[in-house]
């Protein structure tokens, strides 16, 4: 059987950055190990296949090359993109099904890409001895003002503040390490990012999730939406009603990202978290199965 997959670059700050993702259309008829061989040929951080919903108006299920994850944000942007470019979708809003719940996925007119996440919860802090030896790092690079912590919006990541865009910048984690602590804390990875930054941007960041065969990741949306809520957590932004913000990522790969996020709060509760960006490089290729 042959199985149509478009590829194409999320989140890109140009045409050479961004996180490429898989998208396949029409998966109504693929079995969870069909999905699962075509997202291990594809080789992506993640491949989205979409199937028909009763109780939204998709529903996707998203496999990195050796599992199957609950949610994952670039390659919904991705997904969405696609289906408004080939005209399938017009701009608004419509809701998905996947594994982390019914999501809301907004299309804006000038073809940004928001997805909705769940409300923010946190968890215990790992401990930072476990953290710093798997970086190769000191206590000393850690930013001070912030703590360590596991913080979710659909996935699990412990976040990890660094001091400087140097110090993240030179970071040679231990894979293997991760590993094992990924799955000590029943994380997907961790997030890294430090508040040294440029061009207007709030943070940059680097993410390693090699417990899913990830082990460096160019722009990881769901991730940026839980440290958003972190730096609202921590007094980091302010307490307006509403914030926009845009995160760096994938500069250590030569794959520059922009991922943004839109945060509402009331009352000085987190009412609502969207991540969302564009896309690029839009191509086609066939898996046989």
């Amino acid at each position: 059987m042959e199985v149509m997959v478009y590829t194409l670059n999320a989140f890109a700050t140009d045409q050479n950055g961004g996180n490429p993702a898989g998208v396949v259309l029409e998966a109504d008829l693929l079995k969870h190990k069909d999905m699962q061989t075509i997202a291990h040929i594809v080789g992506f951080s993640e491949t989205a296949f979409i199937q028909t919903s009763s109780i939204a108006d998709f529903k996707i299920q998203f496999f990195t090359p050796n599992a199957e994850v609950d949610l994952c944000g670039h390659a919904t942007i991705a997904t969405f993109y696609l289906m408004v470019c080939q005209q399938k979708i017009s701009h608004g809003t419509y809701t998905l099904e996947c594994k982390a719940g019914l999501l809301q996925v907004t299309v804006e007119k000038d073809h940004h890409i928001f997805l909705s996440q769940a409300l923010p919860t946190f968890y215990d802090q790992p401990d930072r001895e476990d953290i710093i030896k798997s970086l190769h790092i000191s206590a000393e690079d850690l930013d001070q003002r912030l703590p360590l912590e596991i913080v979710s919006t659909g996935l699990k990541d412990i976040l990890v503040p660094i001091r400087s865009l140097e110090v993240l910048n030179k970071i040679t984690p231990d894979f293997d390490q991760i590993t094992l602590l990924s799955k000590k804390y029943q994380v997907i990875g961790f997030h890294l990012f430090t508040l040294e930054t440029k061009n207007g941007m709030i943070a940059t960041c680097r993410n390693f999730a090699p417990l899913y065969d990830i082990p460096e990741e160019s722009a990881t949306g769901t991730s940026c939406g839980a440290l958003t809520c972190y730096l609202y957590k921590h007094k980091i932004i302010s307490d307006h009603t509403i914030h926009r913000l845009a995160f760096a990522q994938g500069h250590s790969m030569n794959q520059p990202s922009t991922i943004i996020s839109r945060l509402s709060v009331k009352q000085g509760r987190i009412t609502q978290i969207e991540v969302g960006g564009t896309a690029s490089n839009i191509q086609k290729r066939s898996v046989t199965l």
